[in-house]
């Protein structure tokens, strides 16, 4: 039972990230640097108890690959402002999945038995489904900007997806340890957020606000880095997809995003289809 808590430990945190920061306020750029130096601060302590035997090819992948992910959380915390939070994380897991899946049986020769193709193609098609399940519009007249938006969001989306597939493929194709990397990966995390809001003045309160949600994405990691030894990595990656479901009725109930009764019941249908898929990806980790 306390395996299972802590592996569900990534879900509660990752999955409220967007709502959190939504709600301390500020714009992308000071989410982004609060966020990196939250995790940078606790990426510090854990390497204290941790102290991992760093490589120089550790030490450099470890930071390009923190600079990856700064590029997707970035972009995921701007897609907000277009999509809301309740279609933001959906959207975005959903768009991650199957392209570090496609990278996975192409790079890493994943799936390569039938039953593990035949679920992994499964999971692909639900999880596909559910992205155009949330990304639903009402088609009528006076929801031109509301297509514009989605437009606008899905495309900065697959631009944060980019930057997540490069941040956890670079890790995997050098075969660097979790643990090993938790220290560099934040480092490149501040760097890179840095460097993409130097000039748009990213420190002001709300920077410090948002180092919860970098305490909050850290704990998450440390949480899976955790699990997978106890529950396994096809239960532990499983687990880890359901706080989408946070993050899409937070954004609804919480913090006011609002839909129509269709939409409500797109976006919900959409997120439960992800989780589905997501799950099914699990099992051919096994």
């Amino acid at each position: 039972m306390v395996e299972i808590l802590i592996a569900l430990i990534p879900a509660v945190m990752w999955g409220s990230i967007l709502l959190v920061s939504t709600k301390l306020g500020g714009e992308p750029y000071n989410q982004v640097v609060g966020t990196t130096v939250g995790a940078l601060l606790f990426s510090i302590v854990v390497y204290f108890f941790t102290t991992p035997d760093f490589t120089t090819a550790a030490l450099i992948v470890g930071f390009i690959s923190g600079l990856f992910w700064s590029v997707g959380q970035m972009n995921q915390f701007k897609a907000v402002a277009f999509l809301g939070v309740s279609k933001t994380l959906p959207i975005s897991t959903g768009l991650q999945l199957v392209g570090t899946s496609l990278f996975g049986v192409i790079a890493f020769g994943e799936w390569s038995s039938t039953t593990k193709l035949t679920i992994g193609i499964g999971a692909l098609v639900l999880i596909v489904a559910g992205v155009i399940f949330t990304s639903y519009e009402k088609s009528e007249e006076g929801e031109a900007e509301g297509k514009s938006d989605l437009a606008k969001g899905f495309t900065i989306l697959l631009l944060s997806t980019a930057g997540y597939i490069g941040y956890v493929v670079i890790i995997r194709w050098f075969s660097i340890d979790g643990w090993t990397a938790i220290l560099p990966q934040a480092i490149g995390m501040v760097v890179g957020a840095l460097l993409q809001s130097i000039h748009h003045k990213p420190f002001n309160k709300y920077t410090l606000r948002n180092g919860i949600p970098g305490l909050m994405w850290a704990s998450g990691n440390l949480a899976l880095l955790l699990s997978i030894p106890r529950v396994g990595t096809a239960t532990s990656f499983s687990l880890s997809q359901t706080g989408i479901i946070i993050s899409t009725l937070g954004g609804i109930f919480l913090l006011g995003e609002r839909k129509t009764k269709k939409q409500l019941i797109f976006v919900i249908l959409g997120s439960i289809l992800i989780i589905i898929g997501g799950v099914m990806l699990g099992f051919t980790k096994k």
